[in-house]
């Protein structure tokens, strides 16, 4: 049985290997699943995805407990392990299936979303302004088995070595208390 406390997020920031392995490490957080959403077609498969053509983004979707790391604390990391102030861009995955979105499931999460860019921006916590989108959640579309818990269990392969592995090192240094 579901446990009907937990709330969903989905977030998209580049490369969903990426930041389903960021998120699979914060307490609190019970599920992280890799996936598409934001497009214009049913049921994409990765190959099409990774065209650009279909509008979708690589995402991610989590389960989280509220009671123990909040919506607001999830957009911390989040914007602390990406670069929120490229186009379409994270390091050398390029085009729009790589943007960086919050696509929120509630008005609250919708009001929290723009009040965090609203304070980074304030603090001028980058030096260019962040681009992410913030849109309503609609369809997410899971993708294949391959891609779910793919940095833990590919954490030989060169891109693991050298994209991942230095979000986690950045996310173990900036928010230790958060981990499991």
């Amino acid at each position: 049985m579901e446990n009907e406390s937990l709330k969903k997020a989905t977030l998209a920031g580049g490369c969903f290997w990426c930041t389903e392995a960021v998120f699979q490490r914060l307490e609190g957080v019970e599920e992280v699943v890799s996936g598409f959403t934001g497009g214009n077609i049913k049921n994409p498969a990765y190959r099409e995805i990774i065209t650009g053509r279909t509008g979708h983004a690589e995402a991610i979707e989590i389960k989280y407990d509220p009671e123990i790391i909040k919506f607001e604390e999830l957009l911390l990391v989040f914007f602390a392990t990406h670069d929120p102030t490229t186009l379409n861009r994270q390091q050398n995955d390029v085009g729009t299936q790589y943007r960086s979105g919050i696509f929120y499931h509630d008005e609250d999460q919708k009001i929290t979303a723009y009040d965090v860019i609203k304070l980074l921006e304030q603090e001028g916590t980058f030096e260019n302004p962040i681009v992410t989108e913030v849109t309503e959640a609609t369809a997410f579309y899971v993708a294949e088995t391959e891609h779910q818990d793919f940095y833990n269990q590919h954490r030989q392969q060169p891109y693991c070595q050298y994209i991942i592995d230095p979000k986690i090192t950045k996310l173990k240094k900036l928010f230790s208390d958060k981990l499991k």
